[in-house]
């Protein structure tokens, strides 16, 4: 094990550089994708090792459910620990997992208020509210099936908007509206949204990605709506006004037109031409660099955790008796 259990906690140090290039010079459907990777792999090291930290520099304290022979003298000899670090491990674990579940279940509760509250409503793709604050956001699908009848929108995802929002939009900025909010539901982009939000509750290094994805999950929407109107103009104006009037969305991972995020970037991206569409940034630039930077440091992280846990388990397994 050695310092290779205490790498995967920083490594994410290494995708900082790639995800503020991705969202200048990446498709933002590559941008979304990469990013959501580099973050569960890099979250779920960091977490690993953080357990296997906790584990091996507490097994000799008192009261400790570990198996006696897991602080045997020889044992402790040949696997390197530091007690003042493993005792540290465990409040910063136990903050992960509690950090990490209020955040499921917060997604949830709001998610399931969603759809109760459009449960009386026709059982349309689009939930017009008469609501006098205007806002819009894309609901996945969720609630619950009795006796075969879906309730509160289960199975299906469904455009939220505000009669107060659409009363402010033209009709070609209406329909850049529910452009946007169903690319979203097709590209299930909440769960990319939970899933960054998930890894950077689980370590603080990964934020920057975070903001990243947030952002480049709305520009492919951006996009995707841009295609589907046929006019990058009329989406960007939608943007702008939205922005102006509406109050966002009731949870980060549910993806809308007027997300909180730099609105003035996603209207000069649609006022210029259409990116490029790569599955892999070019090698020989700034961005293609980083991430292939950013690549080699999940790499090295799944191998040092994956290392770690495999020697732990092999030491601890043969100081257990059987």
């Amino acid at each position: 094990m050695g310092v290779f259990v205490f790498l995967p906690l920083i490594l994410p140090l290494t995708a900082w550089p790639v995800a503020r290039l991705a969202e200048q010079h990446l498709h933002p459907r590559t941008a979304t994708r990469l990013l959501t990777v580099l973050a569960v792999v890099l979250a779920l090291c960091s977490t690993v090792c953080l357990a296997l930290v906790m584990v091996v520099g507490t097994a000799q304290l008192p009261g400790n459910p570990l198996p006696d022979g897991w602080s045997d003298p020889e044992v402790r000899a040949a696997v390197p620990y530091d007690e003042v670090v493993g005792k540290a491990a465990i409040p910063a674990l136990c903050a992960v997992v509690v950090a990490c579940a209020r955040t499921l279940w917060r997604h949830g509760r709001v998610r399931r208020q969603a759809h109760l509250a459009l449960a009386g409503l026709r059982g349309t793709e689009v939930a017009v509210l008469p609501d006098a604050v205007p806002y819009a956001y894309a609901l996945p699908p969720g609630g619950r099936r009795t006796g075969g009848v879906s309730r509160a929108g289960a199975g299906r995802g469904r455009v939220v908007v505000t009669t107060a929002l659409l009363d402010r939009l033209r009709p070609g900025e209406r329909r850049a509206l529910f452009a946007h909010e169903r690319a979203h539901l097709a590209a299930r982009h909440d769960r990319l949204l939970l899933a960054v939000q998930l890894a950077a509750r689980a370590n603080p290094f990964l934020r920057p990605l975070r903001t990243a994805v947030a952002y480049t999950a709305e520009r492919w929407a951006d996009e995707e709506a841009a295609r589907a109107i046929g006019s990058r103009r009329t989406v960007a104006r939608a943007i702008g006004t939205a922005a102006l009037v509406s109050r966002g969305t009731p949870l980060p991972t549910l993806a809308g037109l007027a997300a909180p995020g730099p609105v003035p970037r996603r209207v000069a991206a649609l006022l210029g031409p259409a990116p490029a569409v790569h599955d892999w940034p070019p090698v020989f630039t700034a961005v293609g660099l980083a991430a292939w930077g950013a690549a080699a440091g999940t790499a090295v992280s799944a191998m040092s955790s994956a290392n770690a846990a495999v020697t732990m388990v092999l030491i601890l397994h043969a100081a257990t008796p059987l």
